[in-house]
């Protein structure tokens, strides 16, 4: 059950709970055993819900949680968001990493919900009325009490946008939109109870107030975001070695093994990896996505970091996080990938030829690979899924051979010659001198496959043409 927690002394939370009410379907109940101001008198229950009145503010309420029926999955804040930002939609998790201006406690991280920020984010953004730009912000205020996960769910920033009714609609929609979910993001395909291993989240340090660079992960990748101490929280927290308790915190609110910084903090990456957790790029959170992350750490070992170069190919899905988990060595023979180079002159052939169409070859075969250049071009090792109902190495000279056909006339892979073998014919200006044929337009029209005459001469294309074959290795032995 999601407990929902509406403010009177707010006047957005008052109007978002109204327009709660009326786009759901609502049972009122009576609840005598607390104070009406508490959260206690009539209150409401739909399906995967329960909604409570409190007289405070949100931001000095202390575990509103008590107030519900059951203990529920995570709260859900509905509340304005006040500044200079126009017509805004966000949502954010609470806690204060220096002092406590609004609300909570200093220096005291609340319990993170950040796969229902994500979700409620990308509800958000299906809702929002035209002009209403949507976001995450970063931890700045209380309660930092509350017994379990929460988050805020935010109508800004002034009293035009507070009395809209079609914002406040969008906010109450995308609550609902929360329904049968958890506080956390949960795998495809896996039960809450894995989540203990820790999902895919990531703890935000450094940016600004309203987050950029977190947003972005949020929105556009597979993992969702904690918390977040943007630079001025950072700077009022103080030296990360001297505050190693609200950093760790940090990590253990956000359910999080990972943190993403945004800027140069050597000082903040020391502490965090002294912590035993593990400082990810953007990059890295974007070009890992769904992969099993025991998989990534693997062919990470084993290729090279994603940060490097790694990057994941479309049967990255195929390989289970259990055949992982069950496999002693990444490359050894009950592994659920093996490893392989590249056929190097091949890929380099083909990258000439068409560079979209080899990355896709290899894409499309490999559970991941190495790649130069900024990321844009394969190279070094690639890894394949063990099944051997998957894509293989063969499969990988199929598709790049595919790719030779269009600069050579014949194309073939020769296993037995440990090689796949090109063949183009083309116009050999040496032929076409001893044929006595003057160089200029009339070497440009047999280069076109177009025949010309000299001195009543009759001289074909195939006359002054010679076939150059090309070898590129390729292990045979793997194909036979």
């Amino acid at each position: 059950m999601i407990a929902i927690v509406v403010s009177r002394a707010d006047s957005a939370s008052a109007h978002i709970g109204e327009r709660l009410l009326e786009v759901g379907d609502w049972e009122a109940r009576e609840d005598e055993s607390r104070p009406d101001a508490d959260g206690g008198g009539t209150y409401y229950r739909t399906a995967g819900f329960e909604l409570r009145e409190f007289d405070e503010l949100h931001i000095r309420l202390s575990d509103p949680a008590a107030a519900f029926d059951c203990a529920p999955a995570f709260l859900a804040f509905v509340s304005r968001h006040s500044g200079e930002t126009g017509e805004l939609l966000t949502a954010h998790v609470t806690g204060n990493f220096g002092e406590a201006k609004y609300g909570g406690d200093p220096e005291s991280l609340a319990r993170a919900a950040p796969g229902a920020e994500k979700r409620v984010v990308e509800a958000l953004a299906r809702h929002a009325p035209e002009g209403y730009e949507v976001g995450i912000e970063c931890t700045h205020h209380g309660p930092t009490d509350v017994s379990v996960p929460s988050l805020f769910v935010e109508l800004g920033s002034d009293e035009p946008q507070w009395a809209d009714p079609e914002a406040a609609a969008a906010v109450a929609r995308a609550v609902l939109d929360l329904r049968g979910t958890g506080a956390n993001l949960v795998d495809k395909g896996v039960d809450d109870a894995a989540t203990e291993a820790r999902p895919r989240h990531v703890v935000g340090f450094g940016g600004a107030h309203y987050a950029p660079r977190f947003t972005r992960i949020v929105r556009k990748t597979e993992w969702a975001v904690g918390h977040v101490g943007a630079d001025w929280a950072l700077a009022d927290l103080g030296a990360p070695a001297a505050n190693r308790d609200v950093i760790d915190a940090a990590f253990d609110r956000s359910r999080a093994n990972r943190a993403v910084i945004d800027g140069d903090r050597p000082e903040l990456a020391a502490v965090v990896e002294e912590l035993g957790y593990r400082v990810v790029s953007e990059t890295w959170v974007r070009e890992v996505g769904d992969a099993p992350l025991p998989l990534v750490e693997r062919l990470e070992a084993a290729i090279g970091p994603v940060d490097g170069g790694l990057r994941f190919g479309a049967v990255v899905d195929e390989v289970s996080e259990t055949a992982v988990a069950e496999a002693d060595d990444a490359v050894g023979p009950e592994a659920a990938v093996r490893l392989r180079d590249l056929p190097a002159e091949l890929l380099a052939r083909a990258q000439g030829l068409d560079a979209d169409a080899a990355r896709e070859a290899v894409e499309r075969v490999a559970v991941a690979f190495d790649t130069e250049q900024g990321g844009t071009r394969a190279a070094g090792r690639v890894a394949f899924a063990a099944d051997p109902k998957a894509p293989g190495y063969g499969d990988l000279v199929e598709g790049l051979a595919g790719v030779l056909e269009a600069g050579y006339d014949d194309v073939e892979v020769a296993p037995e010659r440990n090689a796949v073998v090109a063949d183009e014919t083309a116009f050999d200006p040496g032929l076409a001198a001893e044929r006595g044929v003057p160089e200029g337009p009339a070497f440009g029209r047999l280069a076109d496959g177009e025949a010309v005459e000299v001195d009543g001469e009759t001289v074909e294309p195939g006359d002054v043409s010679r076939t150059r074959t090309d070898r590129f290795p390729i292990d045979g032995a793997v194909l036979e």
